[in-house]
């Protein structure tokens, strides 16, 4: 039997499976943005050990292990290695502290009606900036931490002015690997912005 819509029968079902489907799309949709912010807070988190890792090798007079006096660090590096340190620990705790205020923000909102307790009702610009800020600090935070990792190198395997073959090794490693996989993130973050 053919159902038409003016037929009550017909259009209340057709409401529940139209809210059914909304409701379920912004489901999915809250989910990925809070899993986002999640998977942000942890690198960051793991980004944070990592300088207080180079801030423990911030002492002066250490010798370098290439075990000539040519090739140890001046205070000078110990200097820009704390710098470097404290300024990557800054743009993590700021790209953090972003992605946890938005993730809390969707949190609340979804707390507000216990009939849709998955639905957000958020500004989508706010989300998308707000994401993006934070992907910003993580970004900035990485070149920082790689600054900061190439004074350590200087500082245990010796000057990169001194010709020390492990140090320079390491540098290129470093640099090469982590600048590619910035690129990679940089591209997919602007893709995921702009899409």
């Amino acid at each position: 039997m053919d159902q038409s819509p003016k037929d009550p029968y017909y259009s209340e079902n057709t409401a529940r499976r139209v809210n059914s489907a909304s409701s379920s799309s912004s489901v999915s949709t809250t989910r990925v943005h809070v899993t986002a912010l999640d998977g942000l807070v942890n690198v960051n988190s793991l980004f944070t050990i990592a300088v207080f890792v180079g801030l423990s090798l911030t002492t002066p007079g250490q010798r370098s292990l290439e075990n000539r006096s040519a090739c140890d660090a001046g205070i000078d590096v110990a200097k820009k290695l704390l710098v470097f340190e404290v300024v990557s620990f800054s743009f993590f705790l700021f790209s953090s502290l972003i992605a946890q205020g938005l993730k809390l923000a969707i949190n609340l909102l979804n707390s507000k009606d216990v009939d849709e307790a998955f639905r957000a009702h958020i500004n989508l610009n706010v989300l998308r900036f707000g994401m993006m800020g934070s992907a910003v600090g993580s970004v900035m935070g990485c070149i920082f931490l790689v600054l900061s990792m190439v004074n350590v190198i200087e500082i245990r395997l010796g000057m990169l002015s001194c010709g020390s073959k492990s140090a320079v090794h390491a540098v290129t490693a470093l640099v090469l690997l982590v600048s590619s996989a910035l690129l990679i993130y940089i591209s997919t973050t602007i893709y995921a912005f702009l899409h």
